[in-house]
């Protein structure tokens, strides 16, 4: 089998000496690869990698054709545009040139053969549901999911022969991911994707499993891979339940021959005292009952050891990923306080039912869902102060209000995830900081690891931790797509502490398994016309 992307022997650790991957071997062929693993494998790193973003430290990548990548996180300039974002900017504003008359050498050479480059990339958008962008659109006034879906717009007009997409429905509205997984279904190149999304990962042709600095290749989706996990953790356990078996056995047979032995000893002792048989006969046998004492012994500790042995390499064949534990601090709100207020909320075609206020009282758990650039990250914004549409007031009536944004940039890069939390928690001690970084998988030398350095799933963690350690404890928490990035695991972990929180909950997310762990006590839907509505669970 022909492989396009080909790794070798690779290695790379961040600056700090944080190593991510040591001798990795990898290959991967056409189709459609989904690369999973727990967070912090180095998923991130070596899309990077095979992108050509990073260097390794030793080891070789070769690819075969043009590669094109979806980050993560966009990094998006304010003064550009969707045109720029689409990667068609210069060649549009030679094009408009040359419409005015300004045919220049430099003009025909930037269009090149890209004289309907205009109707490619409405029409590829137009296919994504961005119909509604503007060309000239600030990629600034976009939504995250937005954001990633012109992203990929831009990756499916440009056509690269590998295409590597890390995370792409992050922050997309169930609309926007089902146009991504047509999309992704309709590739016909080469195309890795990492994502913890199970219905893309059960599109694709194989996956390919990041574990303990290994690649595992399999070729099926998702749910074939899970089936296969399953009946090898079912026999794992089998062989864990007989290794044990027979340690226990092990274990008894060394006592019983300790007891035979010593009863062998007293007897021998007790002849060579009553001189029965001449002294240097008593001698010999007392010697030979200890050198075979000795070997007995020596035969069933080796049987043990051999016994534990087996019975550690049964448990290490049994696969148990680390998940996040944990454990909110006392959040209660009484059901009668008015929690926040948020008035004079417009909406550009009001239609019976929408909302000019919200009040949120007590303990209320409140899912906000709707389509990409519907409001709501404006909205949880709103509420937190940092920023208050024209016209619209909010009212804060508890202490500890917590944000996680999308983008996770609220982290100093520069410091560790022990001083990110301490500054969050002032009061706490370091011991009391370490313990509760422990429960989010941040253990050791892990704590103090800069902010920086961190993938996708580690900073969204280390986010989390700062949030609900802090001083003083959260009483209104607003989350906005706090599964982006995170592993099956983790997530499911996220939706068990949430559940138990006795706070007032704001969640927006689009991931609906998740939401409906969460015991919300109220749906909204925001809409880009309509604006805020109540809602039925969906």
């Amino acid at each position: 089998m022909s492989f396009a992307i080909v790794c070798s022997g690779l290695s790379f650790a961040w600056p700090d000496g944080t190593a991510v991957l040591d001798g990795l071997d990898a290959a991967f062929g056409a189709g459609r690869t989904g690369l999973i693993g727990v967070n912090g494998s180095g998923k991130s790193t070596l899309l990077r990698l095979i992108a050509g973003e990073l260097r390794p430290g030793s080891g070789t990548v070769a690819v075969d054709g043009e590669v094109g990548r979806l980050p993560q996180n966009l990094a998006l300039d304010g003064s550009a545009t969707v045109a720029d974002l689409l990667g068609i900017g210069a060649a549009r504003t030679a094009l408009h040139a040359i419409e005015r008359g300004e045919a220049t050498e430099e003009n025909f050479a930037a269009v090149g053969d890209g004289w309907d480059v205009e109707e490619r990339a409405l029409a590829e958008l137009g296919r994504l549901g961005l119909a509604h962008l503007g060309l000239d659109r600030p990629v600034a006034t976009l939504s995250g999911g937005e954001a990633v879906m012109t992203g990929l717009a831009a990756l499916f007009l440009a056509r690269p022969d590998v295409l590597l997409l890390d995370e792409p429905t992050n922050n997309l509205d169930l609309d926007a991911r089902r146009r991504l997984y047509d999309a992704v279904e309709s590739w016909t190149g080469v195309l890795v994707v990492v994502s913890h999304d199970r219905e893309l990962l059960d599109r694709v042709d194989a996956i390919a499993d990041l574990r303990d600095g290994a690649v595992r290749s399999f070729g099926g989706n998702l749910s074939a891979y899970e089936e296969l996990l399953a009946v090898e953790k079912e026999a794992a356990e089998r062989m864990v339940r007989a290794a044990g078996t027979d340690l226990r056995r092990q274990k008894r047979e060394l006592e019983e021959a300790h007891v035979k032995l010593a009863r062998r000893k007293r007897y021998a002792n007790k002849m060579y005292e009553s001189k029965r048989e001449p002294r240097a006969v008593m001698k010999l046998r007392k010697r030979e009952a200890q050198v075979s004492a000795g070997k007995h012994r020596i035969m069933h500790e080796e049987r043990l050891a051999g016994a534990r042995a087996r019975l550690a390499e049964a448990e290490d064949a049994v696969r148990e990923d680390a998940a996040i534990r944990i454990e909110l601090p006392a959040t209660r709100v009484p059901a009668g306080r008015t929690v926040a207020a948020v008035t004079g909320l417009r909406a550009p075609e009001p239609a019976p039912g929408t909302l000019t206020e919200l009040l949120v009282r007590g303990p209320e758990r409140i899912a906000l869902t709707g389509p990409n650039g519907s409001g709501k990250t404006t909205l949880l914004r709103a509420l937190t102060g940092e920023r208050v549409p024209e016209g619209v007031s909010v009212r804060i009536g508890v202490d500890g209000v917590r944000y996680l944004p999308q983008r996770l940039d609220v982290l100093d890069g520069g410091r560790s995830v022990v001083d990110n939390v301490r500054a969050a928690a002032p009061s706490a001690t370091p011991a009391e900081i370490r313990q509760g970084l422990a429960r989010f998988l941040f253990r050791g030398a892990g704590a103090d690891r800069l902010a920086g350095t961190l993938s996708g799933g580690e900073r969204l963690r280390a986010v989390l931790a700062s949030l609900l350690l802090a001083d003083p404890a959260p009483r209104l928490l607003l989350l906005d797509e706090p599964t982006n990035d995170l592993d099956m695991d983790s997530a499911a972990r996220l939706g068990e502490a949430l559940a138990a929180y006795e706070g007032a909950l704001i969640v927006v997310s689009h991931d609906l398994p998740f939401l409906r762990t969460l015991r919300l006590t109220r749906w909204l839907r925001m809409d880009r016309r309509t604006g805020l509505a109540e809602a039925g669970p969906v």
